[in-house]
C-alpha cells in the first residue's frame, strides 16, 4: 500500500524557517504541499501543474519553495514564518488516477 511521511514541523518563531520534507513509500508522482488549519479549508500552497511546473498560493509566494532532489522525496522550505502559516501541513501524490495524503506534520509559529 502506497504511503507517505512528512516530517520537519515543529514551533518556531515569527520571521523563522522550517524546511519540510515528503518521502513515498512507492513509485508515484508526487504531486506538492498543501495546509489545513483547524477550522479553516484544505489550502494548497504548491503544486504541480500539468506541465510539472510548481504554481504557489498567493498566501506563500516569495517565501515559501517547493523543490524535489528524487523521484520520492518532495520538500518544502519555508522562509519570513508568519503565525497565521500555523497549521498541519500534508504533501499529495497520484498513482494511476488514485490521490493520496500524508498524516500532516505540524507547523507552529508564535509571535
Amino acid at each position: 500500500q502506497v504511503y507517505l511521511v512528512e516530517s520537519g514541523g515543529g514551533s518556531v518563531q515569527a520571521g523563522g524557517s522550517l524546511r519540510l520534507s515528503c518521502v513515498a513509500s512507492a513509485s508515484i508522482f508526487l504531486l506538492g504541499w498543501y495546509r489545513h488549519a483547524p477550522g479553516k479549508e484544505r489550502e494548497a500552497l504548491a503544486t504541480r501543474d500539468s506541465s510539472g511546473q510548481i504554481r504557489y498560493a498567493e498566501s506563500v509566494k516569495g517565501r515559501f519553495t517547493a523543490s524535489q532532489d528524487k523521484a520520492n522525496t518532495l520538500y518544502l522550505q519555508m522562509n519570513s514564518l508568519k503565525p497565521e502559516d500555523t497549521a498541519r501541513y500534508c504533501c499529495s501524490a497520484s498513482r494511476g488516477g488514485v490521490y493520496f495524503w500524508g498524516p500532516g506534520t505540524q507547523v507552529t509559529v508564535s509571535s
